[in-house]
């Protein structure tokens, strides 16, 4: 039995998932652990890796991120107080929203929080900031838009000509002017790029890295100083949707980047990760039971209680975000092409539209009233959005940590149910 049957039986016999509660979202802890160790494992001593905590919210996975040595990388007021509440410290968290009210920009240079500019409109404001704290430690950089292009998933390609973040380095005379603003204000001692993330190539992501190295070294050899002494690089690592296997691995992009960008691994400068999905999703799943089934067409369609509440990505772009499941009985135990008939399947979601779907017309050992729905590859962007705190029924969120024959389930977040409501009533 491997651990993820161990988690659905675990589940299953604590009743953290029930007639009542149907669906969960689980991290697993140790899995997590594992996943940053593996990140400082590939990357010399002097990269720092920050979360991304917009891949996952919640407190109770911040914590931990934070205990096994993680910075955390904020982009919004809401994600900064979410990270400041799990204990990051104000030194070790960076703000990189392109909407920065003069509010955010004041809480950051007050308080010694990392930031990188948008654009020249928040320079203008930081620059009157910094004659009101003319002694902030924050770390300040521009977020440079390197405009080499996208990759597979243009929503969330950052990098072309017209992306709405950072400043666009080969408009006009920009880079010239760029240069001169780095030249009139020694407190720009960050610089920072963030090339894409799911769909995109690391050949791509090393090569605006690589621009940005590049344009670090022409700033500091035209201040005749090393003015710039930290490198952002980002975070967009692409997560294996398809398979248990973690490919890209943390030590293949870290090989990559040492040979196209080997400045990187000298120790000049202080290098900085952002990295979110790729540290979250693998260690963490969904768990929901199959509420009905039936045929339509010759499609067999298994309704669960997981579907764009939760799964939103790939409800509304499939192709884009297509993920894996795979089916229990009501006991816990695998089903498989040996135990079950394969069908073609639908595994739906609880939503009243056409596209609420988990997956379509795959071929899948046969789903049945009570069996569960395991969703893999769920621990960033899924059940840690904000859609679920309003959908019924409710769903909960459990950590999972120790050896497999010793689980221990804890419930981190949980709703009231309609019941619950009314019973108060």
């Amino acid at each position: 039995m491997n651990r993820k049957q161990n988690i659905i039986k675990t589940a299953i016999n604590i009743q953290a998932i029930n007639n009542d509660l149907t669906a969960i979202g689980v991290m697993d802890l140790d899995g997590l652990k594992k996943t940053v160790s593996d990140a400082y494992d590939a990357f010399p001593a002097n990269f720092f890796h920050t979360f991304a905590v917009k891949a996952n919210a919640l407190v109770k996975v911040l914590t931990p991120l934070r205990e096994y040595g993680m910075g955390a990388e904020v982009a919004s007021p809401g994600e900064l107080l979410i990270a400041l509440t799990a204990g990051f410290s104000s030194q070790n968290i960076i703000f990189d929203s392109p909407a920065k009210t003069i509010q955010d920009l004041t809480t950051c240079i007050k308080n010694g929080i990392a930031l990188n500019i948008d654009n020249l409109q928040e320079l203008e404001r930081i620059d009157a900031l910094m004659l009101e704290f003319p002694d902030s430690k924050s770390v300040i950089g521009f977020r440079v838009n390197p405009q080499i292009g996208a990759g597979k998933i243009g929503s969330t390609s950052t990098a072309t000509a017209t992306s709405k973040f950072g400043y666009a380095l080969n408009d006009n005379n920009n880079r010239n002017d760029l240069i001169a603003i780095y030249k009139k204000r020694p407190w720009l001692k960050s610089i920072h790029t963030h090339t894409g993330s799911q769909g995109c190539e690391l050949t791509l992501m090393a090569h605006g890295i690589n621009i940005i190295t590049e344009l670090a070294e022409e700033i500091n050899a035209e201040i005749g100083s090393q003015q710039i002494t930290r490198i952002d690089i980002g975070g967009g690592l692409p997560v294996n949707f398809s398979s248990e296997v973690i490919k890209p691995s943390f030590k293949d992009y870290a090989d990559l980047l040492k040979a196209e960008v080997p400045l990187l691994f000298t120790g000049k400068y202080q290098v900085k990760t952002e990295f979110g999905r790729a540290i979250v999703a693998k260690n963490g799943v969904i768990i929901t039971r199959v509420e009905y089934t039936k045929n339509s067409g010759g499609r067999h369609i298994a309704t669960t209680h997981a579907g764009a509440q939760i799964l939103t990505r790939t409800a509304f772009l499939p192709k884009s975000w297509p993920i894996r499941t795979t089916g229990y009985t009501a006991e816990g135990i695998e089903k498989t092409p040996q135990n079950s008939a394969v069908v073609t399947t639908d595994v739906a979601g609880p939503c009243c539209f056409a596209g609420d779907l988990i997956c379509s017309n795959q071929q899948l050992p046969k789903l049945e009233r009570n069996d569960y729905v395991m969703v893999h590859d769920t621990g960033g962007y899924y059940f840690t959005n904000h859609f679920d705190y309003n959908s019924l029924p409710r769903v909960a969120v459990y950590t999972v940590n120790g050896p497999d024959d010793e689980l221990t389930m804890q419930c981190i977040r949980a709703q009231e149910s309609l019941a619950d409501v009314l019973s108060k009533m």
